[in-house]
């Protein structure tokens, strides 16, 4: 995907370099201003796909991420990625459609554009280090706490572990190391059969990773609170400014080849 978006803008560039780099002012002499002005066959028609992929990548993956019918249909990490990829090739064509002339309420919608491309990539980052199932779908703080509990659970079933052992793991003033330690020297102590230290001690590595999981979780769904405030209010600025300009094309008769 990220090929056909590089494909695309190298294209676009190669294609209509000559007619971008002449001063605005000076466009209306250029062969080709015709084609690629912003109502023309070229700069109209890459305008009209550009919305059609940036609409369609913002309801195919609102769709499918709150639809309890579509659940099952793909995994939500490569819905991510499509919508990501549709959100960023429909904005370099927008980009060219306007022909790199902004004014009036359309800049107001180009910028906010701008504005949740920039946010989208960094609601990306965000959103991987969230810790995530089989199925790309982002886990929650319940299903990381069961994990952690079937762990516990285990420990003191199977070696008769104690609760003062299991603090070890949860203390939050030592390393991860210094932890690891700690329960070494704790499991000579209670003379434990070689093999079986080396499973409590897979089990407690398991469990301080899991620890960190529910640390990056809570942090990144704070993040996410904060990235919303951002994201949405541009988002709707955009499509709002958008579909206006769209039906006032509309009304003034600029149907590109329908």
């Amino acid at each position: 995907m990220t090929a056909i978006v590089a494909a695309a803008l190298i294209g676009l560039i190669y294609v209509g370099l000559s007619y971008y780099q002449v001063d605005i002012n000076q466009r209306f002499f250029h062969d080709d201003h015709i084609a690629f002005k912003p109502s023309g066959s070229i700069g109209h028609g890459i305008g009209v796909i550009g919305t059609i992929l940036m609409l369609s990548g913002i309801a195919l993956y609102m769709v499918r991420k709150r639809s309890k019918k579509m659940a099952r249909l793909g995994i939500l990490k490569h819905w991510l990625e499509f919508h990501i990829f549709l959100c960023t090739l429909g904005p370099i064509l927008i980009l060219f459609h306007t022909a790199f002339k902004f004014g009036g309420i359309v800049a107001v919608s180009f910028w906010s554009m701008v504005a949740v491309a920039l946010s989208g990539v960094i609601g990306r980052f965000i959103y991987l280090q969230i810790p995530k199932t089989i199925e790309g779908r982002a886990m929650s703080l319940a299903e990381i706490e069961d994990f952690k509990t079937n762990i516990k659970n285990e420990l003191k079933e199977n070696y008769a572990i104690s609760d003062q052992f299991l603090e070890i793991l949860d203390s939050e003033t030592s390393s991860n190391t210094s932890r690891l330690r700690l329960i070494r020297k704790h499991l000579k102590d209670l003379q434990l059969k070689k093999k079986d230290r080396r499973k409590i001690i897979k089990l407690c590595k398991r469990e301080l990773a899991i620890n960190k999981r529910i640390k990056r979780l809570k942090l990144m769904q704070k993040l996410f609170e904060y990235w919303h405030v951002v994201h949405l209010p541009f988002a709707i600025i955009m499509i709002v400014i958008m579909v206006v300009h769209v039906g006032v094309t509309l009304l003034f008769g600029y149907r590109w080849i329908f």
